[in-house]
């Protein structure tokens, strides 16, 4: 759609990078709001926002070779090439590692465990959203073949040329289908964050919904690695099913803490 920002010579803004930035900010700026609203430390739940993004990025880096491990294995020298390093990688393994480096550094700095991710959790979902709009600008996470009044038909031979994204076919527009997921959810997670509520609530609402809506939206996603144990789900799917899970955890020892 717009993959390039604007372009100097070789060098171009990416319009994907812009956002997710964006997004990043606009997280922490709600982090910390919703920190000093419950008398936490909003420097230290910044920082540890900062931590757990620098370990997203790793994480979802990671999963993308583990998922794709068959095409790098075949192509080695695409690792360290740009398109590589443009790439988002893969959203659940940037999620699981934030939320092991958020609990290490929660248990260090003496945080309480629980209203830190509920402080963080509204602000993930935010970001999630506006960096799913970075998706769409670059094309890359785009939906199976669509014949639907709202298909979107990428043309832009930059987006296809930096991830692959197929050229005059209309398409689901899943990263539009997450974003809207996304801001409906930091609404009801912010609405929630500052009433009354048991800690752990907002965070365990996040694993719960979020995985929910992704679960339901990769139905509409075009995968390039088959699924896994050759059956009907992805493997971002497997995933999504065991965060529901842990939400469900997490929600059902809320109900035990006062508000």
């Amino acid at each position: 759609m717009f993959p390039r920002v604007f372009s100097i010579g070789d060098f171009f803004l990416p319009t994907y990078g812009l956002l997710v930035a964006l997004g990043f900010l606009a997280g922490l700026w709600i982090a910390a709001r919703l920190a000093r609203r419950s008398g936490i430390d909003p420097d230290k739940v910044v920082n540890l926002g900062v931590y757990a993004a620098l370990a997203g990025l790793a994480g979802a880096k990671l999963f993308m070779f583990v998922v794709e491990f068959d095409y790098w294995r075949r192509n080695p020298g695409e690792i360290f090439s740009m398109a590589t390093l443009q790439a988002g990688g893969v959203f659940y393994g940037g999620l699981i590692f934030a939320l092991i480096t958020g609990w290490i550094f929660v248990r260090r700095w003496s945080l309480p465990p629980a209203g830190t991710l509920d402080c963080l959790a509204p602000g993930v979902a935010l970001g999630q959203a506006i960096g799913r709009l970075g998706c769409f600008a670059a094309g890359c996470c785009w939906g199976k073949a669509c014949d639907r009044a709202w298909a979107v038909t990428f043309t832009d031979p930059d987006a296809h040329a930096m991830v692959g994204v197929p050229l005059g076919v209309p398409l689901h527009p899943t990263q539009i289908y997450e974003a809207v997921a996304g801001v409906v959810l930091f609404a009801f997670l912010y609405w929630l964050a500052v009433r009354a509520h048991t800690a752990g609530a907002v965070i365990g609402w996040y694993l719960v919904l979020s995985a929910a809506a992704r679960f339901a939206i990769e139905f509409f996603r075009e995968h390039q690695q088959p699924n896994p144990f050759d059956g009907p789900l992805s493997m971002q799917q497997w995933i999504a099913i065991g965060l529901v899970a842990l939400g469900a955890v997490v929600l059902a020892r809320s109900r035990s803490t006062s508000p």
